[in-house]
């Protein structure tokens, strides 16, 4: 191509790479030359090049989660402003995994990275990516030791701000309906839950707590087990959307009628909440805002921003629905 334009090799390469001066005809003369010729320029090579590819990372527990996918969605938009792009690979909130991807992606060059810490487990090696000097920021939890940005929401204020309203429908028996992980969230919510409880003098019980994996299919069967008891609640809070959405099927193969049977509650807001009959209630975080400040405080760490980091906790609101109501009379 150089050739084509009657240039020097290294004419042509700051002409294609716009980095050096070039006079405008020559400029001109080359990229006309390169679009004869079909040249595109290699990014990944020039990037290898110069040590890093316009390329952040995205690790969430599980993408199929309705909340990672909308925060992926927002930080590839926010983040292609500002010419980079985004690939995302789940951890499975595994620890293990975590970190071999972390590993791996490091190799590749990545830029830095947006994830969720999978468990207390990945505090090390997040803690470690941190005294890399390998701009990271985390959302939906936290990983202690590490000095990154993180941005988080109220889970405590979440749940009981959802206990709360069940209980000034009357309801004293909340069941619960959690992920079986340790993960910050759950925790955090399971905290919300109790302490809502014990503020209205309702005393916890074990019974009414119900475990499964965050999945539709482990979610029907962990609400059919909790409502096949004999004193069962006649109310469901549930900890994140797939529990939610999981929780409402096993209702209805069960015949139970929401909310005239069994009230509920899902933290975490998703499309299908509002096409249900009724529209489900539930505790919202602010997905759009999480994505894009994610997306700018890591464009800010590359940028060479190298204050301390920023921890940020958002509110959460609860959206009242159709699927609450006062407990069936017995």
């Amino acid at each position: 191509m150089a050739v084509a334009a009657s240039v020097s090799r290294a004419t042509a390469a700051r002409a294609l790479s716009h980095h050096g001066y070039v006079g405008d005809e020559t400029a001109t003369r080359v990229q006309e030359a390169a679009d004869r010729l079909g040249y595109r320029a290699n990014r990944v090579a020039q990037a290898l090049r110069s040590g890093q590819l316009p390329i952040a990372g995205f690790i969430p527990g599980d993408i199929q989660n309705p909340f990672f996918a909308g925060i992926a969605h927002d930080l590839e938009v926010e983040l292609r402003k500002h010419g980079h792009n985004l690939l995302i690979a789940s951890s499975g909130d595994n620890a293990a995994q975590e970190r071999e991807l972390l590993e791996s992606l490091r190799a590749l060059g990545l830029c830095g990275f947006v994830l969720t810490p999978a468990s207390a487990a990945s505090s090390q090696h997040i803690a470690k990516l941190a005294r890399d000097g390998v701009p990271c920021v985390l959302i939906d939890r936290v990983a202690k030791g590490a000095r990154c940005d993180s941005i988080v929401v109220d889970n405590v204020g979440g749940a009981r701000a959802a206990v709360d309203y069940l209980v000034a429908n009357g309801h004293r028996r909340i069941g619960f309906l959690r992920d079986d992980s340790q993960i910050f969230t759950a925790q955090e919510r399971l905290a919300g839950y109790l302490r809502a409880l014990t503020g209205h003098g309702i005393v916890p019980e074990k019974q009414l707590i119900a475990r499964s994996r965050s999945v539709v299919e482990h979610a029907i069967a962990a609400t059919t087990r909790l409502f096949r008891r004999r004193n069962k609640p006649t109310a469901l809070f549930t900890v994140d959307s797939l529990m939610t959405q999981g929780a409402l099927l096993g209702l209805r193969a069960m015949g139970l009628q929401v909310p005239h049977d069994v009230s509920l509650i899902g933290f975490d807001d998703f499309s299908l909440a509002t096409f249900t009959d009724p529209q489900i209630t539930v505790v919202a975080q602010p997905t759009a805002e999480i994505g894009a400040l994610a997306a700018r405080l890591l464009i800010e760490r590359l940028a060479g921003d190298m204050a301390d980091p920023q921890h940020i906790r958002f509110p959460t609101q609860l959206i009242v629905r159709g699927s609450v109501s006062c407990p069936p009379a017995r």
